[in-house]
């Protein structure tokens, strides 16, 4: 048996296509249909990686009476939400309002216009935690479609004018210069001193408030902002949500101590802890944020990039139906793999115990460092090191016996920009020329597979197959992506490219006061056209949209391009003054804007030992607002960056000219004399 998402490209869906249920994917044969046959529409919303999407596929959608009901009443369609994200962002809001929070899976369901009239999240098999069971629910949808559609139609009016209402922007207006010092109040009074991060459990990684946290301390020197930091930074490293044989993260944890993560890996969040933990290093010198920062970046080369360059969206939470089973480990399991003496002091180190520290197994966290555990086991710091990186090494191969749990592996258009921007800044803060190799691929990719014959991008591709018109969030991500692979070392054709694809951003999604819509102009029809200006998993488009423009601006001195990035801020200026705290990547590209960044010119022969050792030096400082050209060494024709130009070798040797407003300071050719010339 399968149903019509056997003919899908997404692995959620994919998932879907043996169900009994008659799902539909999300276009004109599933709307048409519910029209012709007066039917409400069942919308299911999630993502392969979603441990209670599949809860409540096998609790609901396998069984053969749920699906009867589906199929006799309602027509039902399965949303990637990772591919559709302007349908998951209209009906999440619904969702939240009417039940008070969001989720997935997520449970919508619309009348024959699209509209919502109710909305969920999971629904149990049987009636239990306050909710119905689904087939409860759905009786009673059905019964008040047959009987009561004028209630129903009356609270989707209400939901669809609330719906649009939060695509609305308030009055524009400019961002003080206070903003980010209101920002850092409000992070210090949500901040955990005991755990790090904001809040209490569930906890995300907070990369958009870390960064914004380590400029603050950059430009004021506020060491409270740093600690806050630090604190996160050590025990995110440290807890069951970093991956401990592995490198990488899981998306977030369940506890507040980091300890218990769902154990899914996003693509996303990767990218952007693996940035944090580069800008950590440049800041602190800490070797642990260097190696945690190339740990990251080594399992994505590793296991998240395809042969032909593309990086992969996600791996799942669950294998073989258990969740976390491929990561935890037994005291048992790791003294067989291990000589006794290693396997003491593993099981020490990473907290393995007989009893486990979750569920009878033990999640690998650090609870203590190095230092500390080398005393309490009388062990040489060095012997004990060389030991755990030995025993890290066969628990790592053991693991990648087991099944392992599902590979989400489609490319995702902006989650590629994120991450292929993460590989280039890895490259030009590590000098690891493997990161930018693996840039470079996924540039590659992206711009030869993502791109239509129109010039414009697609949002995804699988198994060779590209489709679905791309979001903002695609084309801004992508675009300052290669900004910065360019900057890092990269061919200046990827600034080129950058160029082209804001000026079809500008093109395709300006809104009247100066925001982007989330949707191009030439989008299917939907209830609202979504837009959004806060951050949330991943940065928000308009601000990364807005940076891009402001970024390219300097690079080509087009005083157009950041004017229109600075309107793009200001019209969420009201809820910027509000809360600050959430419009964090706001807030770091109107500091660029307002101050102007420190403008590099690298001349000299890439890789040359002269220009190798400048670029070292000049990665050791931390430069939030920042522009970078570079050449090989003049040419006859005058260079199209205003950056490059008159500038030339010195004495036949490599330089950097250190600029402010194209005003240049004299060149550097020694090494030694880099950080005073960025100090200005």
């Amino acid at each position: 048996m399968q149903n019509r998402l056997a003919n899908e490209t997404s692995p959620y869906l994919l998932q879907h296509a043996h169900n009994p249920v008659d799902w539909y994917p999300w276009g004109e044969e599933a709307l048409s249909r519910a029209k012709r046959e007066d039917k409400p529409i069942f919308l299911s919303i999630g993502y392969a990686a979603c441990h209670w999407c599949h809860v409540m596929e096998k609790e609901s959608f396998e069984r053969e009476d749920v699906a009867r009901l589906l199929n006799e009443a309602f027509v039902s369609i399965k949303v990637d939400r990772e591919e559709r994200p302007d349908l998951d962002e209209i009906y999440m809001a619904a969702t939240v309002a009417v039940s008070g929070s969001g989720g997935w899976p997520m449970s919508v369901f619309l009348d024959t216009e699209q509209r919502p009239f109710f909305a969920g999240t999971y629904f149990p098999p049987v009636e239990r935690w306050g909710r119905p069971s689904f087939s409860t629910l759905l009786r009673r949808i059905a019964e008040l479609w047959r009987t009561n559609r004028g209630a129903l139609s009356e609270q989707a009016t209400q939901l669809v004018a609330h719906v649009r209402a939060q695509f609305e922007t308030e009055t524009r207006a400019s961002v003080g210069a206070d903003a980010n010092a209101t920002a850092v109040r409000e992070l210090a009074g949500a901040f955990d001193p005991t755990f790090g991060g904001f809040g209490s459990a569930p906890k995300f990684p907070p990369c958009a408030a870390l960064a914004l946290l380590l400029r603050h301390q950059h430009a004021t020197g506020d060491e409270h902002a740093l600690g806050m930091v630090r604190r996160t930074l050590d025990a995110m490293k440290d807890g069951g949500i970093y991956d401990q044989l592995g490198g990488g993260f899981a998306r977030y944890s369940t506890d507040e101590r980091w300890l218990v993560p769902h154990f899914e890996k996003m693509l996303y969040d990767n990218a952007e802890l693996s940035r944090v933990y580069l800008e950590a290093f440049q800041v602190t010198g800490d070797p642990e944020y260097r190696r945690v920062a190339t740990e990251t970046l080594d399992y994505v080369v590793r296991e998240m990039q395809s042969p032909g360059g593309g990086y992969f969206s996600a791996t799942d939470a669950d294998s073989e139906g258990v969740e976390g089973k491929y990561f935890v480990w037994t005291l048992d399991q790791v003294q067989s793999l291990l000589p006794r003496e290693a396997a003491e002091y593993f099981a020490f180190f990473y907290d393995v115990t007989p009893e486990g520290n979750w569920e009878g197994n033990s999640i690998l966290q650090r609870k203590r460092t190095l230092e500390e555990a080398s005393n309490a086991l009388g062990v040489p710091r060095d012997e004990l090191a060389r030991s755990l990186d030995e025993s890290r090494a066969v628990l790592l191969a053991a693991r990648a016996e087991r099944v392992p749990p599902l590979l989400d592996d489609k490319v995702i258009t902006s989650w590629n920009g994120l991450m292929l921007g993460a590989m280039a800044e890895g490259f030009r803060v590590l000098r690891d020329r493997r990161y930018l190799a693996s840039a470079e691929r996924a540039a590659t990719h992206a711009l030869e597979r993502l791109v239509r014959p129109d010039g414009g991008l697609y949002r995804t591709l699988r198994d060779g197959r590209a489709h679905l018109d791309a979001y903002l969030e695609d084309y801004a991500f992508l675009s300052d992506a290669l900004v910065t692979l360019y900057e890092a070392g990269g061919s200046a054709r990827y600034l080129e490219r950058a160029l082209s694809l804001a000026e079809r951003l500008l093109a395709d999604f300006s809104a009247p006061d100066g925001s982007f819509f989330a949707t191009a102009a030439a989008h299917e029809t939907l209830l609202a056209r979504p837009r959004d200006g806060h951050d949330g998993a991943i940065p928000a488009a308009n601000a990364v949209a807005a940076r891009v423009l402001a970024r390219l601006g300097h690079h080509f001195d087009r005083t157009d391009l950041s004017e229109r990035g600075q309107a793009a801020i200001e019209a969420y200026g009201e809820l910027v003054r509000r809360s600050p705290r959430a419009f964090a990547t706001s807030l770091g590209v109107m500091d660029f804007l307002a101050a102007g960044p420190v403008e590099l010119a690298l001349i000299g022969e890439p890789g040359a030992p002269e220009r190798e050792a400048l670029e070292v030096a000049l990665a050791k400082h931390y430069l939030p607002a920042r522009i970078v050209a570079h050449a090989a060494a003049p040419t006859a024709e005058p260079s199209a960056l205003p950056l490059l130009r008159d500038k030339d070798l010195v004495g036949g040797r490599a330089a950097l000219y250190v600029c402010r407003n194209y005003a240049c300071a004299a060149p550097v050719t020694d090494p030694e004399r880099v950080a005073d010339a960025l100090r200005g």
